[in-house]
């Protein structure tokens, strides 16, 4: 006999995990499905490749459903403050969290830890089942929700499917829910990075020619560096030796940090700009990557998957509460209006401030730096720019206030 949901979630990364969970928690019948079985232990001197600086609003959400505690034990990497600035003018901005009236701007975080917090929290969830390592081979609309094939035959049936598969999303290519966007010729090259100077629990930024470089304080005292460049650039400094590369990187970081000493394992990405056209179809909606994929530079991409999850899973809570269908257009169709233009707005914003910076022609360097110079001066103007980097923004889903109650 196939087995039941009321919701499958496709997709056991962060955003996948976390919308599992809230669901889960309000006794909402769900299963998860992952092509692979999370990593849950790991060498203590070794640091994951992929981290997320997360928001105080995606905090929140991981707050209420009781994973951060075990995130902080296992070590999350506070930031106090931001220092950005333009290589090639004399522009900066510095964001303090002495100016807002939280402890921190935000965490570093590596994703490791994250997806090992909420897979142990699934785990401990009766309304929770979790199918991994399995893939999805077919999805079947059926009267009431969809037939849901995995790779070894097996078979299970839901109201609704969420689709947090990732930015190559197989369900969203199934269902032809089609994209826009376009390649940035441009990789995002990640390392972990030992410095002379401490990071000093600050998030450093410079936007050189190619791309921004990040330095991210990690809370063992290195840094995660986030390192936009051309392709080609970024093929040659993946095949340096680790002599080498520490030196274009001590330069192209101006000495900020002081000397880099050591580099562990590097890796490269590509970058998109992706949209997909629709969040939803009948009985299905897309989250997180699936959805959309926005350029790292302000490392918003799991903060938007994160707000996904929890509004997604507050609609349909609600809908269960009076006993309305979880999975009808009318719960869709509020998801993607709530959702989609905020993400958008993330994700033009971001393509924006990377277009910007990469133009170097001298008038055009000085309006920037001036631009840049302008804001920093200007107390109202960085504090909006301080809360909505944080996240705090109005119209968002009620996990993610700190002290808004969940309806």
């Amino acid at each position: 006999m196939t087995e039941r949901y009321e919701v499958i979630v496709v997709g056991g990364g962060i955003v996948g995990a976390t919308a599992a969970c809230i669901l889960a928690e309000a006794d909402i019948k769900t299963t998860l499905i992952n092509e692979t079985q999370p990593q849950k232990t790991w060498p203590n001197d070794t640091v994951d490749l992929r981290v997320s600086a997360l928001t105080k609003a995606s905090q929140n959400i991981l707050e209420k459903i009781g994973v951060w505690p075990v995130m902080v034990e296992h070590g999350v990497g506070p930031y106090y403050q931001m220092r950005v600035w333009d290589a090639n003018g004399n522009g900066e901005l510095h964001f303090d969290c002495a100016d807002t009236e939280f402890d921190q701007l935000g965490h570093i975080v590596e994703n490791r830890i994250t997806v090992a917090s909420l897979w142990d929290k699934l785990e401990r969830l009766s309304g929770a089942n979790l199918i991994c390592p399995a893939t999805v081979n077919e999805l079947q609309k059926i009267k009431q929700g969809w037939r849901v094939q995995l790779d070894d035959g097996s078979e299970y049936e839901a109201n609704l499917v969420i689709a947090a598969d990732g930015r190559d999303s197989r369900l969203r290519e199934i269902l032809r829910i089609e994209t826009k966007g376009w390649a940035y010729q441009q990789d995002g090259l990640v390392a972990t990075v030992t410095t002379e100077k401490h990071h000093q629990n600050t998030a450093w930024q410079r936007f050189l020619t190619e791309g921004p470089l990040a330095f991210l304080p990690l809370a063992n005292g290195q840094c995660s560096i986030v390192w936009t460049l051309s392709t080609e650039t970024s093929e040659k400094y993946q095949q340096m030796n680790d002599d080498e590369f520490l030196a274009v990187l001590e330069q192209a970081s101006a000495g900020i940090l002081g000397k880099m000493i050591d580099v562990g394992p590097r890796a490269k990405f590509p970058l998109r700009f992706q949209f997909a056209q629709r969040y939803i179809d009948e009985n299905f909606v897309l989250i997180g990557d699936a959805a959309h994929a926005m350029h790292p530079l302000a490392g918003q991409g799991a903060n938007a998957g994160l707000l996904d999850a929890a509004a997604i899973a507050e609609l349909i809570i609600q809908a269960k509460k009076v006993n309305r269908p979880i999975a009808s257009q009318r719960v869709l169709r509020n998801f993607e209006r709530w959702r989609k233009g905020d993400n958008l707005a993330m994700m033009a914003s971001m393509d924006a401030i990377n277009k910007i910076y990469k133009v170097s022609v001298s008038p055009f360097v000085m309006l920037r730096s001036e631009g840049m110079n302008w804001i920093n001066n200007n107390a109202l103007i960085k504090q909006f720019f301080n809360r909505y980097a944080m996240g705090l923004r109005e119209d968002l889903p009620s996990l993610a206030y700190e002290n808004k109650p969940v309806d």
